[in-house]
Parts: C-alpha cells; structure tokens; sequence
C-alpha cells in the first residue's frame, strides 16, 4: 500500500498543514522540523503525485502551438484540432495559444521562438523547420528548463523532449510498396510532390521511399522532387507540366499540395493506368479516392497529435514520465473501400 501525507505528519510527528508545507516549498517551517518530514517522505518511500496536487490547487497549463502559416488542408485540419482542444480547456486546465509563422522560414520560426523564452509558458509543440538556427535556439530554450514537442516535422538531433507524429520514413516505405505492387511489372517513372525539401517529415519520407524503389522495384525511376512550397497553384502548375511526360507511370505526393495535384489531373483526363499515392485524408483526398483520381492515402490522426503533445508538455511540466505506447501515433491507410 501506498505512503500518504498522514504516514508522513505520524513519522515524523507532526501536523497535516507542515506536511502540506514541506511538499509545496512554502515557508513557516522550523528547519529542525522540515529535516524530519523529509527524512519520514525517504524513509516511507513516499512519491508525490503531481498531477493531482496541481488539480488540488487548479493550477493552469500555458502552452503555445506554433504552426506554418500556408494553405495546406492538413494544417488547417492541424489548426482546427488545436482549437477543439481550447474548447477543452477548463477541463484539461490548459490555456492554449496558436503561433502562426510563414512556412519554410526558420528565421521567423527562431524569432518566435526566441519571444516566447521570455513569456516562459509550461510548454511548447511546434512544426519543426530543420534548421541549425532553429535547433540551437530549441536547445537552448530545453537546457532553460522550456518543454518542448515538435508535431507532425521533427527536428531530430535536438535536444527537444518528444515528437508527436508518424514515422515518416515508415510511411515513405510504405508509399513505395504499394506504388509498386499497384504498379506490378510496368516500367516507367515516378513523379514525387512535396512541400519542401527544408522540413524533415518530407525528406524522410523520400528518402524511405527511395530505399524501397531502388531494392525492391528498380525497373521505376524516380524523377527529380517537384517543391510545390504549400501552395495549390505552384503544385498545379508543375504537376501539369510534369504530366506531359510519357513516360510517367505513378506520383507520390508526399506532403502538402493535393489541391494542385488532384487538379492537374483531372485536368488533363489522366489515363487511368497512372497510380498515384499521396498523403493526408482531407475532404479533397477523399472524394479524389472515391472518383479514383487517387488510389491510396496514408493518413496520420491529427487530433491524436494535438492530444499526444499537450500530454507531454503537461508530463514535463509536472515532472512525470510519459507512457509511450499511449503515444505512439498510428500510420492509416486508406482506399475507397475503407474510408472512415
């Protein structure tokens, strides 16, 4: 059975009230008297919950959400699950805040960033721009005792605490595979989409899926990224112009731009013998899935991602290990057959 705060005041023969002192680091205590209390905490073993003391008294959890400013529908799926969890706020004492920077720009991303070690909230999630500048100051503001999580885009060799989202070298392989197996014995090229070669969820990604092609299907050659930057019109545009080529077979689209993408190939009334992969089940995905201008999407839950990161910056915050396997973020896939 568990030590409680009454096994502490008998050990160490004194009141409820100078045990509540100790474990809060108020004053008033003699320090003959607080010696005794944290000998009996020692010697009973005795472990704070901290999680119910700061319910006890209702303490808030500042945290701020940094987001790229863009329009990718996945960030504004991203964005509106921040915003459900503000709904939650009085229950799960959070007061959260949503940062919007220019995507793909680690100097705004740093200027932010560095505005926030001076407000000092409990914690911070952000989508990670991999930069030097951006990784320097995330480990400075980490050795400053700031939770940090990177959500959805890592920032791997930082010191930040956890990364909420897939494993996204795991889903570039698995793009491949099934690219291929869609593909069978055809020879031609892939064509591959992505937001920007700066953030990491999208190299990695690649570089997975490049892994895979070059083992297992090496008579499909992948064509030069096309960087679609985020932006539906730039996607379109070079989608459109990459679709003049005869010899493409498939495209994965690995990030960001299936407005651009989806159109172009409507557009161009593409022979349905064209396998396309991409990412993200949006509302624009799934009708494309249903009419079968795409044949496969892996999705990552969003919302699972927002709940997952304000788990562990409250964890960190309270000083508490987070639980892995409750955190773990699942990689879906998805075909016309089986849309949720």
């Amino acid at each position: 059975m568990r030590p409680t705060v009454h096994d502490i005041a008998a050990a160490a023969g004194v009141s409820l009230a100078t045990v509540d002192r100790v474990l809060n680091q108020r004053p008033g205590v003699r320090h003959v008297t607080r010696e005794k209390v944290e000998t009996a905490i020692r010697e009973l073993g005795y472990i704070r919950d901290v999680a119910a003391a700061n319910l006890a008294k209702g303490r808030t959890y500042p945290l701020v959400f940094i987001l790229p400013a863009s329009d990718n529908s996945f960030m504004h799926g991203l964005n509106a699950e921040i915003r459900q969890a503000v709904l939650r706020s009085p229950a799960e004492r959070t007061d959260i805040r949503i940062v919007e920077v220019p995507a793909f720009d680690p100097a705004a991303l740093v200027s932010v960033l560095e505005g926030l070690s001076r407000e000092k909230p409990c914690g911070i999630a952000m989508v990670a721009t991999d930069a030097p500048e951006v990784r320097a100051v995330v480990d400075r503001l980490v050795r400053e005792r700031f939770p940090i999580v990177t959500l959805v885009s890592d920032l791997t060799g930082s010191l930040r605490h956890h990364y909420a989202g897939v494993d996204n070298i795991a889903a570039g392989r698995t793009a491949a595979r099934l690219l291929g197996r869609f593909l069978g014995p055809r020879k031609g090229e892939i064509a591959v989409l992505a937001g920007s070669m700066l953030v990491r969820d999208h190299r990695e990604r690649l570089e997975g899926f490049a892994a895979v092609m070059a083992e297992e299907f090496p008579d499909l050659a992948i064509l030069p990224v096309l960087e679609g930057r985020d932006d539906p019109e730039v996607a379109h545009r070079l989608v459109a112009d990459a679709l003049g080529n005869a010899g493409i077979v498939g495209i994965y689209s690995l990030g960001a731009g299936n407005r651009g993408l989806i159109r172009a190939l409507k557009e161009k009334a593409v022979d349905r013998t064209l396998t396309v992969v991409a990412h993200e089940l949006t509302a624009h995905t799934r009708a494309a899935l249903i009419d079968n201008t795409i044949d496969a999407i892996l999705n990552q839950d969003a919302g699972h991602e927002v709940r997952s990161a304000i788990r562990i910056l409250k964890a960190k915050a309270d000083g508490l290990a987070v639980i892995a396997a409750q955190e773990r973020i699942r990689l879906d896939i998805f075909l016309k057959d089986n849309l949720p």
